[in-house]
């Protein structure tokens, strides 16, 4: 059998600019939306936006804007136009009924990719329920093709009796999705029960800011890890020793801004080694230009899930690609990892308004002995307290 490769679909992205995020955030929003697109097999060939003060309620960007994207994508050809922010069924229909291409928003594009991330039984289940969430509400959308096809006359009933029939068929999903993550929860809370009062520390953070790699290093693992959002889904758990203390290590799911609430909804399960954690180990990529509302992100989610309260240490990872264009007219030199010292992180406000933090390079093992020795402290304090005859042994033994 042959191979084919598979097909890169050609594709736009739209976003609107407003009160609520300016024209610098609507940038980063949409390299990251375009990263989203690469991540799922797209290619994005050009960025649209608007300055609307509220979205349009029939296409969200304005008829004017719509007939400019419209008259693009008939000339290169392009197979799908995704919006930054979520559609209603309604926008949905109008936007495609005037494009007549395929039409995502946002939150489609993040399920599409979850559902291709999705490896365990576990994930898969979650991916399938926020999906069947995210479509109940449009189902009206989906069946105006019966319109196109064969007109309205003698079809507005068995349509509508489609619809309802479809809408039980997906509650039941629904239903039945929710009882089968019930029994895999109550599986997985019986899994830490057993592994007794081991010290619990979890990654968490933005996608992308390298949790994986930071378990593979620290637990000499083999965890699944590229330069790609989502490349892990479903949580990994390893025992690491930092010399003579044992603890579980977690890897989770990463955030990410405008996050599907169905998706935190339906992750919220996954997200209980986070709540149940000891110590939260909080990575930020520092070579981002908008690392500050990353940082943001994570926190606002962490409060949501309820772990918003946990002793937390700040690692700020790829200083090794950090660069920072000098606003002082009398320094034009670009800040870089070869004129940024460690002394310097240390000093910065990045390091004064998260405490604890810590700078390092995963991928190029910069400063991982500090990091080492700092998640060393934080775990022995906590292991002190629940074995202190084991931890009297230590001292011994370092003796």
């Amino acid at each position: 059998m042959i191979e084919t490769a598979p097909i890169t679909e050609k594709a736009v992205i739209v976003g609107l600019i407003n009160s609520s995020q300016d024209e610098r955030q609507v940038k980063e929003y949409l390299d990251e939306l375009e990263f989203l697109a690469d991540t799922a097999g797209a290619e994005v060939l050009k960025k649209f936006t608007q300055k609307l003060d509220v979205p349009n309620k029939a296409t969200f960007v304005g008829p004017g804007k719509l007939e400019e994207i419209g008259n693009y994508i008939k000339v290169v050809e392009a197979d799908t136009v995704i919006f930054d922010d979520e559609l209603s069924a309604t926008q949905l229909r109008n936007i495609e009924r005037v494009l007549e291409c395929k039409v995502l928003d946002r939150t489609n594009l993040i399920l599409d990719i979850f559902a291709k991330r999705a490896q365990t039984a576990h994930a898969k289940a979650q991916v399938e329920l926020a999906q069947y969430q995210y479509l109940l509400p449009r189902l009206t959308r989906m069946w105006t093709h019966l319109e196109r096809q064969r007109g309205g006359i003698g079809m507005r009933g068995p349509g509508e009796t489609q619809i309802e029939t479809d809408r039980r068929i997906i509650l039941d999903k629904i239903a039945r999705l929710k009882e089968q993550l019930k029994k895999i929860d109550q599986q997985k809370s019986t899994q830490r029960k057993n592994r007794g009062k081991m010290v619990r520390v979890a990654l968490v953070g933005y996608t992308n800011v390298g949790k994986s790699t930071i378990l593979n290093m620290l637990a000499k693992s083999e965890v699944f890890a590229e330069n790609k959002l989502f490349a892990t889904l479903d949580t990994t758990v390893r025992k690491v020793v930092v010399d003579n203390i044992p603890f579980l290590l977690a890897d989770t799911v990463g955030f990410i801004r405008k996050l599907p609430h169905g998706l935190v909804e339906s992750f919220k399960s996954t997200l209980d080694e986070v709540r149940e954690a000891d110590i939260l180990l909080h990575i930020v990529d520092i070579s981002h230009p908008g690392f500050e509302e990353q940082i943001e992100t994570v926190d606002s989610t962490l409060e949501e899930i309820e772990a918003g309260d946990k002793p937390t240490i700040y690692i700020f990872n790829k200083i090794d690609a950090f660069s920072y264009e000098a606003k002082d007219d009398d320094d034009l030199t670009p800040r870089t990892k070869d004129n940024f010292t460690l002394e310097e992180w240390k000093n910065s406000w990045m390091a004064k308004h998260n405490p604890p933090a810590l700078f390092i390079s995963a991928t190029q093992k910069e400063n991982i002995e500090e990091f080492r020795q700092r998640l060393y402290d934080e775990v022995k304090i906590i292991h002190a307290q629940r074995f202190p005859f084991n931890d009297y042994l230590y001292e011994i033994v370092e003796e």
